[in-house]
């Protein structure tokens, strides 16, 4: 993991505080301070400097009641995440044998993939439509969805 000057963490907590996800901590990492780091790494990295992730529910609640009132149909019907534009997540319970965890993950227009994150802490994903590519607020979307699920995974 690369060591940070001073002013290098006081950015990392910066971004942190204003509800930064790992993701984009591990993305302006790279583009503002030139510094790159694993997924993993950037994890790591907030927690030895003791920063709290900014949880964004303000989302969730507005989606609560029609969730509470048709979660068997959400389920059941692949079409119905494409008119709400929801993603889901979600993380197996025995990881897949190359990976130190996995799982899957719907898009909004109901296509599915695989997601996974090496040993190395590498992530990938793998869809199950060959050629498909979910579009970028999806990918914004799984991203912060993914470190919430780790996070209440205990990752």
């Amino acid at each position: 993991m690369a060591s940070l000057t001073p002013a290098q963490t006081a950015q990392v907590a910066s971004w942190v505080a204003a509800g930064a996800t790992l993701s984009q901590v591990q993305t302006r990492l790279a583009a503002e301070l030139g510094i790159t780091m694993t997924f993993m790494d950037v994890r790591f990295l907030v927690d030895d400097l003791n920063l709290t992730l900014v949880e964004k529910e303000e989302p969730k609640k507005a989606e609560e009641p029609t969730a509470e009132a048709a979660p068997a149909a959400e389920a059941a019907t692949p079409a119905a995440p494409a008119t709400g534009g929801a993603v889901t997540v979600e993380v197996d319970t025995i990881a897949q044998p190359h990976a130190m965890i996995s799982g899957n993950v719907t898009f909004s227009d109901g296509q599915k993939a695989d997601w996974y994150i090496d040993h190395q802490g590498r992530p990938g994903m793998t869809a199950r439509v060959p050629g498909y590519r979910p579009t970028q607020p999806d990918i914004v979307e799984f991203q912060t969805k993914l470190d919430v699920a780790l996070r209440q995974a205990g990752y």
